[in-house]
């Protein structure tokens, strides 16, 4: 049997750069997602055509939208790329240039074009889970996203905030610190 072998890390979007290359439907999917989830990301957008719900997204986060065809140079001082045009060749020039640049690429829909992959994100304060399907099921990960959405609490939030509250407080090593926030939220996972 296959294991998932991705490594989940959570990146500061905010401070990295990032280009989207395509202006239809599943590049306005691709930036709907980070800006969702990051809301300051610092994200850049070329195309030779924008649909009017990437304008409108894109206006709503000032997120730069510069009209043209894409060139290797627009990846200088790019940290992350997002291929998402409809055009296969292109999309596979893209992921070369990126990878002659050292930078983290996603082609969409296509997995083996991959450094990472964008799975489902639930977001509850701040409690973020990341659900990752190795890039078979984007559906069932939108569906356990759906799930968590649903039975996770509202308030959650609060939980983390008190016991980051409780852990500044605790006196002692680290030994003891963590034994007593283990004691404390051991009720979370009893039924």
């Amino acid at each position: 049997m296959n294991k998932n072998q991705l490594y989940p890390v959570f990146l500061k979007v905010s401070e990295l750069n990032i280009l989207i290359v395509g202006g239809g439907y599943v590049a306005c999917e691709k930036l709907s997602f980070l800006l969702k989830s990051s809301p300051d990301a610092k994200v850049k957008v070329v195309a030779t055509y924008f649909s009017d719900e990437m304008k409108e997204l894109a206006q709503k986060h000032k997120t730069p939208l510069i009209f043209g065809e894409y060139g290797r140079n627009i990846m200088y001082k790019q940290q992350i790329v997002i291929a998402a045009t409809n055009d296969v060749k292109l999309n596979e020039q893209i992921y070369f240039d990126a990878k002659s640049f050292n930078i983290l690429i996603n082609v969409a829909d296509t997995p083996d074009l991959c450094d990472f992959y964008l799975g489902g994100i639930v977001t509850k304060g701040n409690v973020k889970i990341a659900i990752s399907t190795n890039g078979k099921s984007p559906t069932m990960a939108k569906r356990l996203r759906q799930f968590f959405e649903k039975v996770l609490p509202e308030n959650l939030d609060d939980v983390v905030l008190n016991l980051n509250v409780v852990r500044d407080r605790i006196s002692g090593d680290f030994s003891r610190k963590v034994t007593r926030l283990n004691s404390i939220t051991k009720s979370l996972v009893e039924g």
